[in-house]
């Protein structure tokens, strides 16, 4: 059974808190509040006037300022997304079905699908350090978002990002996996949409590559051409060598 996890953009964005401007608005009303005291002590009745208007306006758009606030996180956090940890079955499938798409380009034999299959997670495993790096913010694996399996998810900037990995052995993308991508990023947009969830989501297409930097060119311009031109949301292709990784989090 899928461990089920906080259903919230909470979960991964930075929190707001209220407590910053509750501090913030007693020290300006309990200043206001002060020299109202001594203004009338003095009987100063002109300056008392106008610090007595003063104190009343602070204070009422202190507390409405609180009280949307906390409507507006309780909104944010009552939009539950339905997410839950990929299965093991799913991740296992997903890795297999990779793995031999490898070993048909590769044609490796049976022999050797064991350590394909190792060089796919590390291969995964230092992409996703990368990009969690790179974004500087939490990112969670191996999730299945609006019931579609994802290899990570991160959120920034009320951006839900949806990452996929693919390991790259030759410079090309076959269309039959950029359709399938597309089409589980569509299925999660036309779900946030019905379950009217305002935060966008985008597809970000992590490349992890093994390729000479001739290949490497022609992979850019093969993922410059118009393949993504009709696409329902944004899409972040980032290329990562899996030399260069094994350089950075393996060996010094």
């Amino acid at each position: 059974m899928s461990k089920q996890l906080e259903t919230t953009l909470d979960t991964f964005a930075r929190r707001q808190s209220v407590r910053p401007w509750i501090y913030l608005s007693a020290v300006i009303v309990v200043s206001l509040l002060v020299l109202l005291v001594l203004s009338a002590a003095s009987r100063d009745w002109v300056s008392t006037g106008l610090i007595a208007v003063t104190f009343v306006a602070a204070l009422i758009y202190s507390v409405g300022n609180i009280v949307n606030m906390q409507r507006s996180i309780a909104r944010a956090e009552g939009q539950a997304i339905d997410w839950s940890t990929a299965g093991p079955d799913i991740q296992r499938q997903n890795l297999n079905i990779e793995v031999f798409e490898l070993s048909k380009i590769l044609e490796v034999g049976s022999e050797q699908i064991s350590d394909l299959q190792s060089a796919y997670i590390v291969a995964e495993d230092l992409a996703l350090r990368q990009i969690q790096q790179d974004e500087n913010v939490p990112l969670m694996r191996h999730v299945t978002l609006a019931g579609v399996p994802f290899d990570a998810v991160l959120v920034k900037n009320d951006v839900i990002s949806c990452i996929d990995v693919t390991f790259l052995v030759v410079p090309d993308l076959r269309q039959e996996k950029i359709d399938a991508m597309l089409r589980k990023i569509s299925l999660v947009k036309k779900t946030f949409g019905e379950m009217g969830i305002r935060q966008k989501v985008s597809l970000m297409m992590v490349l992890v590559t093994q390729l000479t930097p001739e290949d490497g060119e022609n992979l850019r311009t093969v993922l410059g051409t118009q393949r993504f031109e009709d696409t329902p949301v944004n899409i972040d292709i980032r290329l990562l060598d899996f030399e260069s990784l094994q350089k950075v989090y393996v060996t010094e």
